[in-house]
């Protein structure tokens, strides 16, 4: 029975360290076989690029749900970060400090959510879902509705760039899920991440901090929001009232996707990269086959109610 349960642990391991990467494959092999456009250079560079937001919105999300908790926020801060920098530059600002104060946008939301889960003892569901309508209805107000246009050729670099012939935004991403990997893996911050989701109660008793902890890895999905709001008004050259609506459906996906348990206290930052490039892959595909966007929604629906489902499955 031992030996039984042993190599069904195993077994449960290695289908979450390899099974979203075998999918990811099994899926590029499929589209590389349906459309002779999807393995060309300037496709998969323009993958890598529509990756790179979801991707950056998934490592702060990644680091939440480890945690146990949720963030519905993401979305709303990004189009939040990415108008109060574009409505800063056009008023005249800088564009480095438009950039600052998008981020600070996003890490001081972030940091509210944080304490109203471990202050004000609200559900992480409830805390974020608020945040996610007043970030969104304060950014409708701050627009009027409206697009915010005029932005500096500098700044559509950050967006549009390229270095050394990779994309600006996949460099940023790259440096991110580095600097994340270091943070769970050599890191104090990340055993205690892990530690309060596989159980809070327990870490607090053993004298972790979790509540500041709790509250540092809210604000780090803030900051991460904005950041990527900032970089799709770069791409877009534009601040859209409307940007993001979704984006947190997607990062969800991709965390969920990679291997991270909906439960907490298991998952990795490189399984999240494989679900982010799952997402993107499907997306790309999609559009080069011509299906209709209402077919891609159906399609991106079923892929979020595969992911809970392997995840439950999972964590049995």
């Amino acid at each position: 029975m031992a030996v039984e349960q042993t190599k069904a642990k195993l077994s449960a391991t290695v289908i979450r360290k390899m099974g979203p990467l075998l999918g990811l494959l099994l899926i590029s092999l499929a589209l590389a076989l349906l459309s002779d456009r999807f393995l060309t250079v300037n496709n998969l560079l323009n993958v890598t690029r529509q990756v790179s937001l979801n991707a950056i919105i998934s490592v702060g999300m990644t680091l939440v749900i480890l945690t146990g908790g949720i963030d519905l926020s993401v979305g709303s801060i990004v189009a939040m970060a990415g108008s109060i920098t574009a409505g800063l530059m056009s008023a005249g600002q800088g564009m480095g400090t438009a950039i600052i104060a998008g981020i600070a946008i996003g890490s001081i939301l972030g940091a509210i959510n944080g304490l109203l889960i471990t202050k004000g003892k609200v559900p992480p569901f409830i805390a974020t879902m608020g945040m996610m309508t007043v970030a969104r209805g304060y950014t409708l107000v701050y627009t009027e509705g409206r697009p915010i246009t005029g932005l500096t050729e500098d700044f559509r670099w950050l967006g549009g760039g390229y270095i050394t012939g990779i994309p600006v935004p996949v460099v940023i991403m790259a440096l991110i899920f580095i600097a994340a990997y270091f943070l769970l893996k050599k890191n104090q911050l990340g055993r205690y991440i892990y530690a309060i989701g596989g159980n809070e109660e327990a870490a607090r008793l053993s004298g972790i901090g979790t509540k500041k902890i709790l509250v540092t890895v809210y604000t780090l999905s803030g900051l991460l929001a904005g950041l990527s709001g900032i970089i799709l008004t770069s791409r877009l050259n534009s601040a859209q009232p409307t940007a993001g609506m979704g984006f947190e459906l997607d990062a969800i996906a991709a965390v969920v996707l990679g291997g991270t348990s909906l439960a907490g206290g298991l998952g990795t930052i490189g399984g999240t990269l494989v679900g982010a490039m799952i997402i993107g892959v499907l997306d790309n595909g999609l559009n080069l086959l011509n299906v209709s966007s209402f077919y891609q929604q159906v399609a991106k629906g079923l892929v979020i109610l595969l992911a809970v489902l392997l995840d439950r499955k999972r964590d049995k």
